[in-house]
C-alpha cells in the first residue's frame, strides 16, 4: 500500500523534545481556539479537523476508534495538540529564517507523488486517498510541513561541512572495519560420526577422489554439491574447524576434526590469502557522508531544542486541552 501521510524529518526529531514539557504562561487563548503559540492562534477547528482525520484513519484500517473520555482518546488529543503546537512554533522560526513554503510548492510536491506512485492517473490516487481515509486537504497539509521541514533543515545544516582531519580520524579509530581478514579456499566432508570419518581417511590416503567421496558422503548441505569446496574467512568459522583450515599447507589434508556439527576432513586447496586493509581514499567519500550525516542530524537536534526553549514561556492552551506532558508546568488560560 503506498502511504501517503508523511511525517517530516524535523517533526520526527522535535518529537524527542516534547517529553520536556513546555507550556505555560498566562496569555489570552480565544474561546475559538485551543491554544496560543507566540503571536499564532491554534483554532478549534484545526485541532478538530486533526482528530477527524485520525478517526477517517482508524475506520479505513477497519480499527476501534477510541472512545471520549478514555485514556486512549486522551493520548490521541495531546498528540494532536503537541504536533499542532510544534508545527507553530517550526511556522514562526521559519519566518525568521527567511523560509517559506507556498501553495505552488505543494502543487508541484502533489503532482510528483501523483505520477511517482500511480502513473498520473487521478482515479487511482483517489481511490489511495479513500482507502486511508485521507482527504486531500489533509494530505495538503501533511506535504506542506513536510515541505517546511525539508527546507529548514537545509537551512539549518546546509553549510556544515566535515574536515579531512575529521575523516582521517574516524578511519583510523576504525580501521578493522575497512579491511578484511586472512581467507584461502578449502573443500572438506563433513559426516555425523567418527567410524565414517576415519574410513573416508582411510579411501583419501589410498587415492580416493576427494570431491567424489564429498559428494557423496558431506551432510554440509552448501558445500557437498560443490566436491566440499568453500572459501573460509579467518575467525567466520568455528574454532577448531578454523584452527586445522588455516594450519594447513596448501594440498595437505587433515586427520578428522571434531566440532558441534560433527566430524570435518579439510583440504587446503589455495595458499592463505593475506589481510587486506581498504586505503582510506577508497572510503573517504563514505566516511565524508556518514560524519556529515551526523554532524547534520546533532545540529539540527540542538536547533529544535532551542526552538522549544524560546517557547517555553510562550504557549498557552484553552482549559482543558494542555497535553499531559504539559500539565504540570502550565497555566491555565483565560478565555476572551
Amino acid at each position: 500500500m503506498k502511504q501517503l501521510r508523511f511525517l517530516p524529518v524535523a517533526l520526527i526529531l522535535v518529537l524527542v523534545l516534547v517529553a520536556a514539557g513546555c507550556g505555560g504562561g498566562s496569555k489570552s487563548v480565544p474561546s475559538s481556539a485551543v491554544a496560543k503559540v507566540g503571536n499564532t492562534t491554534i483554532s478549534k477547528a484545526s485541532f478538530n479537523d486533526l482528530l477527524a482525520g485520525a478517526e477517517r484513519t482508524y475506520k479505513a484500517r477497519k480499527q476501534a476508534f477510541p472512545k471520549p473520555g478514555t485514556s486512549q482518546y486522551k493520548t490521541l488529543q495531546d498528540q494532536a495538540m503537541q504536533y499542532l503546537v510544534q508545527q507553530a512554533e517550526l511556522e514562526q522560526k521559519a519566518k525568521d529564517l527567511g523560509v517559506s513554503v507556498t501553495d505552488k510548492d505543494v502543487d508541484s510536491r502533489l503532482a510528483q507523488i501523483k505520477k511517482q506512485y500511480f502513473g498520473g492517473k487521478e482515479s487511482a490516487y483517489l481511490k489511495q486517498l479513500k482507502a486511508q481515509g485521507l482527504t486531500e486537504p489533509q494530505l495538503r497539509l501533511d506535504l506542506h510541513a513536510q515541505i517546511l521541514s525539508e527546507r529548514l533543515y537545509n537551512k539549518v545544516t546546509g553549510k556544515l561541512k566535515v574536515s579531512d582531519a575529521a575523516i582521517a580520524k574516524y578511519y583510523n579509530d576504525n580501521k578493522a572495519q575497512y579491511g578484511t581478514a586472512e581467507s584461502r579456499d578449502v573443500r572438506h566432508i563433513l559426516v555425523n560420526n567418527k567410524k565414517l570419518a576415519d574410513q573416508l581417511e582411510t579411501q583419501l590416503k589410498n587415492g580416493g577422489n576427494f570431491a567424489a567421496l564429498a559428494k557423496k558422503y558431506s551432510k554440509d548441505p552448501g558445500s557437498a554439491k560443490l566436491g566440499g569446496k568453500l572459501t573460509i574467512t579467518k575467525g567466520q568459522t568455528v574454532a577448531p574447524f578454523d584452527k586445522v583450515a588455516f594450519s594447513l599447507k596448501t594440498g595437505q589434508t587433515s586427520p578428522p576434526v571434531h566440532t558441534q556439527y560433527g566430524w570435518h576432513i579439510i583440504q587446503a586447496l589455495s595458499a592463505i590469502k593475506p589481510a587486506k586493509t581498504t586505503p582510506l581514499s577508497a572510503v573517504k567519500s563514505q566516511i565524508s557522508q556518514q560524519l556529515l550525516q551526523t554532524k547534520r542530524t546533532a545540529a539540527m537536534t540542538a536547533w529544535l531544542a532551542g526552538v522549544k526553549k524560546s517557547f517555553a514561556k510562550e504557549i498557552s492552551y484553552q482549559v482543558g486541552y494542555a497535553p499531559a506532558a504539559t500539565t504540570t508546568s502550565t497555566t491555565p488560560a483565560t478565555t476572551t
